[in-house]
């Protein structure tokens, strides 16, 4: 990290709504692709900054057709980045049907369709299987849709009972992920003889980031109403760069 500096941080030190500087919301509750069962909103009740860490809550609650409210942030269109270092120091929620995620897409996203576009998930957790963390990779050639996507899990003890530190260092050519620190896997461009066009290696341009907790889902899966409120709370996002 000796070459790395800090370029852009959320300390999240200001109660009240996510800064809009750094944080914009997406809203709806139409399945998200993944049939997920929440309504994300733009409300207080749903991600908040209170005492030094950023809250994003769901809860069972009829809103707008959907019985589950949470909240999507994200940086698109204020804080993207090509390459460098991005920290997110988390506890993660439980319960049977949580769904939060650390990750990432490109800034074209608009016009260039999923999966083309790039996905990099730093991290994601479902609680039915409490501890275990997903890193993944998404392009065109390599995702979940056809089974190909460049994923590994692990267990990491005790993500709902502390804060952890989930990380990638992203270059041209490669992006390693890491806890606390110790990395955990790597993989770079042509790896194992892999495609290197835009559609296998879609990581050469601006990203941005996003935080949020899902409701049930191809993932999630079921859900047990009596684990909820679910709520992740983010200490920073840090990003650091040559």
């Amino acid at each position: 990290m000796s070459d790395y500096r800090l370029v852009w941080s959320d300390e999240f030190d200001v109660d009240g709504k996510p800064n809009p500087e750094n944080w914009g919301y997406q809203i709806g509750g139409h399945g998200w692709g993944n049939q997920e069962s929440q309504y994300y909103t733009d409300r207080l009740d749903n991600s908040f900054v209170k005492d030094g860490l950023l809250h994003i809550v769901a809860k069972v609650e009829d809103y707008e057709g959907a019985r589950y409210t949470s909240g999507r942030l994200l940086s698109k269109g204020l804080r993207e980045f090509k390459y460098g270092r991005i920290e997110v120091r988390a506890k993660l929620p439980g319960g049977k049907g949580s769904w939060p995620a650390i990750w990432m897409l490109s800034a074209d996203r608009d016009n260039v369709p999923w999966p083309l576009c790039g996905e990099i998930d730093i991290m994601e957790h479902v609680g039915k299987d409490q501890d275990e963390i997903h890193y993944s990779l998404h392009t065109k050639l390599y995702n979940h849709k056809i089974n190909t996507q460049l994923t590994l899990h692990e267990q990491i003890k005790g993500v709902s009972e502390d804060f952890h530190t989930y990380a990638i260092q992203w270059d041209d050519g490669y992006i390693e992920f890491f806890v606390d620190g110790v990395s955990r896997v790597k993989w770079e461009r042509g790896q194992d003889g892999r495609d290197t066009s835009p559609e296998g290696w879609p990581f050469d341009k601006p990203f941005y980031i996003l935080l949020n907790v899902a409701v049930g889902g191809f993932f999630g899966g079921e859900i047990d109403d009596s684990t909820l409120p679910y709520e992740m709370l983010v200490d920073y996002v840090r990003v650091y760069q040559k």
